[in-house]
């Protein structure tokens, strides 16, 4: 697996075959394995103020990725996702402590699969609200302020 920095773009910084990548990993993961057909292009992804952050394997190709959104209270991170190849390697930490620097002192809320609440805990989330099931999938509210 890579060993590089997380990169952040704007979407507007993006090129086609990287923005093809991350896409296509959101979906080989959220849509095909995790099996939840949905709209996986939210049109927020397009927004000015949204921050794509990602981890390039050795070959280019993104191994973990998520996105920060801005909301009007603070921020919002979300997809967070990981390739099956590369799980369990810390990648998905790396890309947190990038996405919180970039926030900044903005509260930050995100919506977890229950099943990884601890993780989203080791960065200062707490649960904000009752547990809730999105395409089947267990999830809670958190923020970090």
């Amino acid at each position: 697996m890579g060993d590089t920095e997380p990169r952040v773009a704007s979407f507007a910084e993006l090129d086609a075959g990287t923005l093809y990548a991350l896409l296509k990993l959101r979906v080989d993961v959220f849509v095909v394995e995790q099996n939840c057909p949905y709209p996986e292009l939210d049109g927020r992804d397009t927004e000015p103020g949204t921050r794509h952050v990602w981890l390039p394997g050795d070959s280019g190709a993104p191994e973990a990725y998520l996105r920060v959104l801005d909301d009007p209270d603070g921020a919002r991170i979300g997809r967070v996702v990981t390739a099956p190849h590369a799980r369990g390697a810390g990648l998905a930490g790396r890309l947190m402590e990038a996405a919180l620097e970039a926030v900044g002192d903005r509260t930050v809320r995100l919506d977890a699969q229950t099943q990884v609440a601890g993780f989203y805990a080791k960065y200062g989330f707490v649960v904000d609200g009752p547990e809730y099931v999105e395409d089947g999938i267990p999830h809670v509210p958190m923020l970090r302020r």
